[in-house]
C-alpha cells in the first residue's frame, strides 16, 4: 500500500482500532450469541446479518492495521510561505478566472465533495512546496492539464475534524 500518512492520521487510525477492538468487536460478538440462539441458523436472517457486521468490523481492523503497517510517516510541517498538508490554498484557474478554495490532505483524509484534497491527486502534488503568486501546471492525464494560480496559502492545525475515509 504505502500510502503517506502524518503522524495525525496514524494516531487516528490507532484510535479507530482500539474503538473497533473494545467497542464494536464485543458488542458485534454478542449479536451474533444472541441470534445464534434463536434456533435454525439455516433461516437465521439475524445470524447471518450479525456475522457478517463482525466480519465488516474485523475487516475494517486489519485493513488499517495493514495501513499503518506499511505507510511512509512524511511531516506535516512546511515552511511558512510554502504550501505543504493540512494547509488551506486558495487558487485561481487561470483559463477562467475561478477560484476556489482547497485544503491539502493526506489520501486517507481526501473528500472532494468538501474540498479537502490528496496530497497524491494531480491538484495536490502540483501545489505542494509552492508559494503565493506561482503559477503550478496541473497534468491531469498525457493529453490533459491546466495551469493555477496560488492566491493565499493558510497555516492550519489538524483539528482531528477530517476524518479517516472508510471502506
Amino acid at each position: 500500500m504505502y500510502d503517506q500518512l502524518t503522524p495525525a492520521d496514524i494516531k487516528k487510525m490507532e484510535e479507530e482500532i482500539e474503538y473497533r477492538k473494545l467497542v464494536v468487536r464485543p458488542s458485534a460478538l454478542e449479536d451474533v450469541k444472541e441470534a445464534r440462539a434463536h434456533g435454525d441458523l439455516s433461516e437465521n436472517f439475524e445470524y447471518y446479518a450479525a456475522k457478517k457486521y463482525k466480519n465488516q468490523n474485523e475487516s475494517r481492523i486489519r485493513y488499517l492495521e495493514r495501513m499503518i503497517r506499511t505507510a511512509r510517516v512524511i511531516s506535516e510541517e512546511s515552511k511558512e510561505d510554502e504550501v505543504g498538508i493540512n494547509n488551506t490554498v486558495t487558487v485561481e484557474f487561470t483559463d477562467d478566472g475561478s477560484v476556489e478554495t482547497y485544503k491539502i490532505v493526506t489520501t486517507v483524509r481526501g473528500n472532494s465533495l468538501k474540498n479537502l484534497i490528496s496530497n497524491e491527486s494531480p491538484l495536490g502534488k502540483a501545489l505542494l512546496g509552492r508559494k503565493e503568486g506561482d503559477i503550478a501546471h496541473v497534468q491531469v492525464n498525457d493529453a490533459v492539464g491546466y495551469d493555477v494560480k496560488i492566491v493565499k496559502i493558510e497555516k492550519t492545525v489538524d483539528d482531528g475534524s477530517d476524518k479517516i475515509r472508510s471502506f
